[in-house]
C-alpha cells in the first residue's frame, strides 16, 4: 500500500488526510522523500546544460515536494499534538534533516551553478521577483557555508546536526517540565478565584486525571491565578514552579544545553567570517547590527523602567497596607496589578472574560478581515490531527483563497506559547496552489471558553501571520507568506491587534456569554482607557528578555549563560519585583531553533513600524478604510520576502517610522 503521507492527496483543498495517517507512516514516508530530494538536488547539479534560472533556480525552488507533505504533517502534530512515539521520531528526524540540509548547501557543483548565474545577474533578464529570488537562495548557501572547504566545511555540517539535536532537546525538556508540574487545588484553596479560574482548573484536574482542580504550567491558568489568588503561599509555589521550568535539574535541565548551543552558534558565525553569531543573524535583517538593535532596545528601557518603579511603589504600598511586610515579590505584581486595575479603572477581569467568548472573538477576527480584505470564511468538515481542531474554507468573491485551522485549547500534549505556520505555503510555480494556515494557541478550555483580553489579543496576533500567509501573491514558494526577514516578520501580526481595540468591534463581538447582552459602553470605555496598564511591567519583562538574548550572541559565547543572564540584568538595573518573560532555560524563542536567536528584539522593531502603520488608518479616519487597507495588502501581505522589507515599508507608508509612535502606543510618554 503507498504510504498516505506520499499518496496524491484526493481530500478536499488536498488537505492531509489525517484520519488516514499514522505515527509508523512517518520514518518510511521520511526515507522515501529524503531518497527523492536527494535524486532531484543531484539531478540539478549534473545537468550537462549550461545554468540557466530555470534548471538551476526554478528547479530547486520545484524540489523537495514530498519532503515538504512529510514534514508539514509531521511538525505539526509533533508541536500541537506530542505524544513519546512523536517525540522520539523528532529527536531522530531532527540530526538527519540538519545533515541533509547541510548536503545540499555543500553540494559545490550546485554552488558553481548558483555562483555563475549570480555573476551573470545583470544580463539574465529576470524579473524584479526572480532577481530576489537569485540572490536569496545564493546568499542562503554562502551562508549555509556552501563555500567553506576542508576542515571548515566539515566543521560547519557537524555543527549544524548538533545543534538540531540540542534544539531539538531543550523543546522536549521543557515540554516534559510544562506536562509533568501540576499543583493540586483543595476546596479551600479555590476560595477568592473567579469562576473562570476555578472551571478551568477543575477542566485541566480532569485531564491529569488529578482527584480535583489543579494548576497547571500553561500560562493561560497560571497567569489568572496569580491574577486572582489571595493564596500567597501557593502564588509563590506556582509562580517558582514556572520560572524554574527547564532548571529543576536531572535530565530535563536545559542550562548546560543553552551552554552548548551558543557555544556552537559563535563558533558557527566565526566560520563564516563574522565577528560573532548576533553580527552573522543580523546581517540579512533590517536592524542589520547589534548596536541598532540595542539602540532601539535601551531607548525603551529606561521609561519601560522608570513607569514599572513607580507601580512598583505603589503595589508595594498595597502589600503592606494588607499587613505583609514586603518586599514585593514576583508573584505578588500581578496580584496587586489585578486589584489596582479593579480599583482605578474599575474593571474587573472577572467581570470582564463573560464577555470574551472564543467563538465570538473568531468571528471578529473573521469580520475585520471581510471589512479590511473582503476575505469570507465558511467552516469545513474534515479530519483533522485532534478533535479541538477546527476548519474554515477562506473565500474572496465567492474564489478559494486558503484553508484556515484553529487550534485553540491548553493540552498535555502541547508546546506552550501561540504560533502560525502554512501547511501549504502559496505558490504560482511550479503549479498553482493555496494556502493552508494553522493557528495553534494555549487557552483554557471551556463550555463556552472563555478568554482573558491577553487571549483576545494573541488570537488577533497570530490571526495577523494568517492573514499574512492567506493573501500572500507571489510566484516563488521561498519568498511566500511569512518568509521574510525575522524584525519584519511580526509586523503584520502586531499590526492586526489594533483592530481588536476599535471601539466597534468589540462594541459588536464582546457579548456576555449567558445573557448576549453587548459589553455596557462605560464597561467598554474602561477596556480602552485601561489597554496600557500595567505596560511598565509587560515592557521591562520583554525588553530584559531582548536585551539578555542579545547580550548572549552579541560577543564570547559565555560559558554559563545563567550567570551571564544575572550580569546583564544587573547593569540593566533589572526591578526586583518583576521576572524575565523568558529566562534562558525555558527561552524556546532562542534556544528551541535558530529563528528568534539573537532576534526575539524582533517584536519591538515590528512594534514601532505596526504603531505608525495603524496611524496611517487612523489619519485617513476610519480603521476599515479600504485605500489604506488596500495599500497593506499591495505593500505588505500580498508581497511576501519577494521585496526588501524597508522598501516594501516605505512603499506603504511614504517612510520608516521612529520609535515615538510606539513609546506613545505603550503610553509610556505623554501622548
Amino acid at each position: 500500500m503507498t504510504n498516505p503521507l506520499l499518496a496524491d492527496w484526493a481530500t478536499p483543498f488536498a488537505l492531509a488526510p489525517f484520519d488516514a495517517i499514522s505515527d509508523e507512516d512517518f520514518a518510511p514516508a521520511l526515507e522515501q522523500a529524503l531518497a527523492a530530494h536527494r535524486a532531484e538536488i543531484d539531478a540539478i547539479a549534473a545537468d550537462p546544460a549550461d545554468p540557466s534560472f530555470a534548471n538551476t533556480v526554478e528547479a530547486l525552488e520545484a524540489a523537495g515536494t514530498a519532503l515538504d507533505k512529510v514534514l508539514s504533517v509531521f511538525f505539526t502534530v509533533a508541536g500541537a499534538d506530542s505524544n513519546p512515539q512523536r517525540e522520539a521520531l523528532q529527536r531522530d528526524f531532527s540530526p538527519r534533516l540538519a545533515a541533509h540540509f547541510s548536503e545540499i548547501s555543500a553540494n559545490k557543483a550546485l554552488f558553481r551553478r548558483l555562483a555563475a548565474l549570480w555573476e551573470q545577474r545583470d544580463t539574465l533578464d529576470l524579473t524584479a521577483e526572480q532577481a530576489r529570488v537569485l540572490m536569496l537562495t545564493h546568499r542562503n548557501f554562502l551562508r549555509a557555508g556552501a563555500a567553506l572547504e576542508g576542515e571548515a566545511e566539515q566543521r560547519i555540517k557537524a555543527i549544524k546536526s548538533r545543534l538540531a539535536t540540542l534544539g531539538t532537546e531543550f523543546t522536549q525538556n521543557l515540554l516534559a517540565d510544562e506536562r509533568d508540574w501540576f499543583m493540586e487545588l483543595s476546596e479551600t484553596d479555590l476560595e477568592g478565584l473567579p469562576g473562570f479560574v476555578v472551571s478551568a482548573a477543575r477542566a485541566a484536574g480532569a485531564e491529569k486525571e488529578a482527584k480535583g482542580p489543579v494548576i497547571t504550567l500553561s500560562r493561560s491558568l497560571i497567569v489568572p491565578f496569580l491574577q486572582f489568588s489571595p493564596r500567597r503561599d501557593l502564588r509563590e509555589k506556582a509562580y517558582r514552579a514556572w520560572a524554574a521550568r527547564g532548571a529543576n535539574g536531572g535530565k530535563t535541565d536545559n542550562r548546560g544545553i543553552a551552554a552548548e548551543i551558543l557555544k556552537l552558534r559563535a563558533e558557527r558565525a566565526q566560520l563564516l567570517g563574522y565577528e560573532n553569531f548576533a553580527a552573522y543573524k543580523l546581517d540579512t535583517e533590517m536592524a542589520k547590527t547589534p548596536a541598532n538593535v540595542r539602540e532601539l532596545l535601551l531607548a525603551v528601557w529606561e521609561p519601560a523602567k522608570a513607569r514599572a518603579l513607580a507601580d512598583g511603589a505603589v503595589l508595594e504600598a498595597m502589600l503592606r497596607a494588607d499587613g505583609i511586610a514586603g518586599p514585593l515579590e514576583p508573584w505578588d505584581w500581578r496580584y496587586y496589578a489585578e486589584k489596582r486595575r479593579k480599583a482605578e479603572h474599575d474593571l474587573d477581569e472577572a467581570a470582564l472574560k463573560p464577555f470574551l467568548q472564543l467563538d465570538r472573538m473568531i468571528e471578529a477576527a473573521f469580520t475585520c478581515a471581510h471589512r479590511l480584505f473582503g476575505l469570507d470564511f465558511a467552516p469545513l468538515d474534515v479530519p483533522l490531527y485532534h478533535p479541538d481542531c477546527r476548519a474554515w474554507e477562506v473565500t474572496r468573491d465567492g474564489a478559494h483563497v486558503a484553508v484556515f485551522i484553529g487550534d485553540y485549547f491548553a493540552r498535555g500534549s502541547k508546546r506552550s506559547g501561540a504560533w502560525c505556520s502554512a501547511m501549504r505555503s502559496q505558490a504560482k510555480f511550479p503549479e498553482v496552489q493555496a494556502p493552508v494556515v494553522i493557528n495553534v494557541c494555549n487557552f483554557a478550555k471551556g463550555d463556552p471558553a472563555l478568554l482573558s483580553y491577553d487571549d483576545a489579543r494573541t488570537l488577533f496576533h497570530e490571526f495577523g501571520h494568517a492573514l499574512h500567509q492567506m493573501l500572500s501573491d507571489v510566484t516563488y514558494e521561498s519568498v511566500s507568506g511569512t518568509s521574510v526577514a525575522r524584525d519584519f516578520v511580526e509586523l503584520p501580526s502586531q499590526l492586526y491587534e489594533h483592530w481588536l481595540e476599535v471601539p466597534e468591534v468589540l462594541g459588536e463581538f464582546a457579548t456576555h456569554v449567558e445573557t448576549g447582552e453587548a459589553m455596557p459602553k462605560p464597561m467598554l470605555d474602561k477596556v480602552l482607557e485601561a489597554a496600557n496598564f500595567d505596560q511598565g511591567f509587560q515592557t521591562v519583562e520583554y525588553v530584559a528578555s531582548a536585551l539578555v538574548d542579545l547580550e548572549f550572541h552579541d560577543g564570547p559565547a559565555p560559558a554559563d549563560p545563567m550567570q551571564k543572564q544575572a550580569e546583564v540584568l544587573e547593569a540593566i538595573g533589572m526591578p526586583h519585583a518583576i521576572g524575565m518573560r523568558h529566562a534562558t532555560p525555558h527561552f524556546a524563542h532562542v534556544f528551541s531553533g535558530d529563528g528568534y536567536s539573537s532576534g526575539y528584539y524582533s517584536y519591538m522593531w515590528s512594534e514601532v513600524m505596526d504603531a505608525d502603520a495603524f496611524e496611517a488608518f487612523e489619519e485617513a479616519g476610519s480603521a476599515f478604510d479600504r485605500d489604506r487597507a488596500r495599500a497593506l495588502e499591495a505593500n505588505i501581505l500580498s508581497t511576501g520576502g519577494s521585496r526588501d522589507a524597508a522598501e516594501l515599508y516605505i512603499a506603504f507608508r511614504g517612510r520608516l517610522p521612529g520609535v515615538e509612535a510606539l513609546l506613545k502606543g505603550r503610553g509610556l510618554v505623554a501622548a
